[in-house]
């Protein structure tokens, strides 16, 4: 399948596509501050890290270990967005960190993200739960991740030389199948600064960087949750409740 122009990321919208661009929602002061405190978070918690050939290529339990990710996101149009596609009273659930360092480097096949973080000694047989870095995760009912809303913020450029994710817009109608001959992918490619939102069940994968790369590819992923309580006795391993703003 040939991957269309990243253009047409501009007619997308949540609610047909499962996917989103928001452009320049941060600065590059806020940028910059972002980049620093990752990079001192996964420097002081190397138990939470993924590192190959001495370079972090992801990170784990952000939230825990990077304080600045539970609120830096907390701008008016990003809560305006997280308001009106879950409603009020959702909950931040989840932080994980992504980075593709200079060089040729990972890449991820075709998927859907179907795990959440849950509280330990939770659930029931139905639902088998194991420890990633720490923090135990299962893959809920779908109805669980139809009610979920991941935002990505980009802290580099996302160039067609730097590994940029691979969407198929529609596939998180399909629920949990992957379903990829029928859709056309779109390359998710912007600038430092910008937000791309996604549905948990939106196929995606991930290619390597141009072998010549120079650039960094740093991911500060949010997943947003309004399913409150889950269902089969799971609890999450965190929701932050965020307050809506008030509208006129």
């Amino acid at each position: 399948m040939q991957a269309v122009s990243s253009v047409d990321l501009q007619n997308l919208t949540i609610a047909e596509d499962g996917c989103q661009l928001f452009s320049a929602v941060f600065n590059q002061s806020q940028i910059e501050h972002m980049q620093a405190a990752l990079a001192q978070a996964v420097t002081r918690h190397k138990s939470s890290v993924c590192e190959r050939d001495g370079e972090v290529y992801a990170a784990r339990n952000v939230l825990e270990i990077c304080p600045l990710a539970r609120t830096v996101w907390q701008v008016p149009s990003i809560i305006d967005l997280l308001t009106d596609v879950l409603g009020p009273g959702f909950g931040l659930v989840r932080g994980l960190y992504f980075d593709k360092p200079p060089g040729q480097t990972w890449a991820l096949p075709w998927h859907k993200d179907l795990s959440i973080a849950v509280a330990p000694h939770c659930g029931s047989s139905e639902i088998p739960c194991r420890r990633k870095r720490g923090t135990w995760h299962c893959e809920p009912p779908e109805t669980v991740l139809q009610l979920m809303l991941t935002l990505r913020l980009h802290l580099d450029p996302m160039t067609l030389t730097n590994g940029p994710l691979e969407v198929l817009p529609g596939s998180h109608r399909n629920g949990r199948q992957l379903v990829i001959q029928a859709q056309q992918p779109v390359l998710v490619t912007g600038t430092a600064g910008d937000v791309f939102a996604m549905r948990p069940l939106l196929a995606h994968r991930s290619g390597r960087s141009a072998p010549d790369s120079c650039e960094h590819r740093r991911i500060l992923h949010l997943e947003f949750s309004s399913a409150v309580p889950l269902p089969l006795g799971l609890r999450w391993h965190e929701f932050q409740v965020v307050e809506s703003r008030g509208r006129a």
